[in-house]
């Protein structure tokens, strides 16, 4: 027997089950409030952390460029250690107020026109240090029917960095990455389909979803090989649905992934 059916009539049961509605209604609101204080306090910290890692970093390549005299290769390789680590914890907490700005519905689109390719090219050069040192080559290919997009480019370029990062860190040396553009017909009508793949360790099926998820790690062990905040695909996700389109992936342990996401278009604006 429930508490509400051990009340003795039918007015009392209902003013037990409105102050119960009303409590959990008021713990709903504190836990939304809550989190819009955790949002809130993760872009403060971001944009706080930004200005003195920007200034380490610079201090660092002036010292490696030998503007206040020459150092040696010891002192060099130290010097190129701290701008490498500063650099990748600049991008670890660009990440996180990314993160924090979309959760706080807080991202808008500032749209230009742009080839795809562009944007594939620019991500490659981008990346040419990291694929030189595991020895992997890159491809680009896009279809010679793809239009130009009308879409936030800067945004565009996020979600590929991001998933073009990936592809490179669980790819083992002298293996293969790759990036395809090309138009399709889809639910929503036409829309650009762009394809990251490789050639490395895979995803298991049923890690599928997680990996979209916040602060995901399939490895979370402390000695996991991949480092990163788990954000990554997470916002990659958030840019892509705010453009209209969607994003998902197909792997399997051992045979390498591939990464696919629509941006959708206007065919006759693009005509």
């Amino acid at each position: 027997m429930t508490i509400l059916s051990a009340l003795p009539t039918p007015e009392a049961r209902a003013a037990a089950l409105e102050l119960l509605l009303k409590q959990a209604q008021e713990e709903i609101a504190e836990l939304q409030a809550r989190d819009a204080l955790k949002t809130q306090f993760l872009a403060n910290i971001s944009h706080d952390l930004r200005t003195p890692l920007t200034a380490v970093i610079t201090h660092a390549e002036i010292l490696r460029e030998g503007v206040l005299g020459p150092l040696t290769e010891r002192q060099l390789e130290s010097i190129r250690g701290i701008i490498g680590g500063g650099r990748q914890l600049l991008d670890q907490v660009g990440e996180i107020l990314t993160y924090a700005r979309g959760a706080a519905n807080r991202l808008s689109l500032v749209p230009s026109r742009f080839h795809i390719a562009d944007v594939l090219r620019q991500v490659g050069t981008l990346n040419e240090s990291l694929l030189a040192r595991k020895e992997l080559s890159f491809s680009i290919e896009v279809d010679d029917a793809m239009p130009e997009l009308v879409a936030d480019r800067e945004k565009i370029t996020h979600v590929l960095g991001n998933l073009v990062g990936n592809a490179i860190d669980f790819t083992s040396h002298g293996g293969r990455v790759w990036a395809h553009a090309r138009p399709v017909e889809d639910a929503s009508g036409a829309a650009a389909l762009v394809e990251v793949g490789d050639t490395g360790v895979g995803i298991a099926p049923e890690h599928h979803d997680l990996i979209f998820r916040e602060f995901a790690q399939v490895d979370s062990t402390p000695s996991r090989p991949h480092h990163g905040t788990g954000l990554g695909l997470t916002i990659a996700r958030k840019l892509v649905e705010l453009h209209g389109g969607r994003i998902w992936v197909e792997s399997a342990l051992g045979q390498g992934s591939r990464f696919f996401f629509t941006i959708p278009y206007d065919r006759r604006a693009a005509e």
